[in-house]
């Protein structure tokens, strides 16, 4: 079983890696999320262990864009540990949380559980998304039309990922905001509204698909 940690602390990524190594598994270690994001997609974890507080995009983030497009276990470890912080981890689709400071033996008897609960014969490999013109790579967080770059911002992909998630079936404003803009996110609605008015233009003339609003609900993605 291959197990890869996330971690910018030298001290803690070499203790669990020694740990994990000793308990039987495959190690490899990212300093950041960019390496991090090529080895989930290289080297295909088994299980991810992932620090939150990491330079560049942070560990929130990361999880959720692994989550994009997989179901490899993750466990986030982290000095965070406030209840919001462990609520929006798990949220972001951990599927346990660990802080520190921690005892490698029961992170590693962690991992053994984790992997115990996750099926056998789970596709976990990192995916794209083709919906005719549009190609969407959640990992590197792109959208591609005839195989042209389409530049979007962060929150106008992450509706954009939302919407294509479920084609043809409508997102309320609320869950939307919960799922682009994070659990505790203090705007309002009208933001969703506001990206999806510059998603919307950005995808003007591109053909299907095309966002749709549904009055009263929210917004959906037409597929064709």
């Amino acid at each position: 079983m291959r197990v890869l940690i996330v971690e910018d602390e030298v001290r803690t990524a070499e203790v669990v890696r020694r740990y994990l190594e000793r308990a039987g598994y495959d190690v490899s270690l990212a300093p950041d999320s960019t390496e991090g994001l090529r080895l989930v997609r290289e080297w295909q974890p088994s299980l991810i262990i992932l620090d939150v507080n990491l330079p560049g995009v942070d560990g929130m983030e990361l999880c959720r864009r692994v989550r994009a497009t997989s179901r490899t276990p993750i466990i986030m470890l982290t000095a965070r540990v406030l209840e919001r912080d462990r609520v929006n981890g798990l949220l972001s689709g951990a599927d346990d949380y660990v802080t520190k400071p921690f005892s490698p033996r029961e992170l590693v008897a962690r991992v053994y559980a984790v992997l115990r609960r996750a099926p056998a014969n789970e596709d976990r490999s990192p995916m794209t998304a083709d919906f005719g013109r549009l190609r969407l790579d959640p990992l590197e967080r792109c959208a591609f039309i005839d195989g042209r770059n389409v530049l979007l911002t962060p929150k106008e992909f992450g509706l954009l990922e939302a919407l294509c998630s479920t084609p043809n079936v409508p997102w309320t404003r609320s869950r939307l905001l919960e799922r682009v803009f994070g659990f505790d996110y203090e705007g309002t609605e009208r933001s969703v509204d506001t990206h999806v008015l510059n998603l919307r233009r950005k995808l003007a003339g591109t053909g299907h698909p095309r966002v749709d609003t549904v009055f009263g609900v929210g917004y959906k993605i037409v597929a064709n």
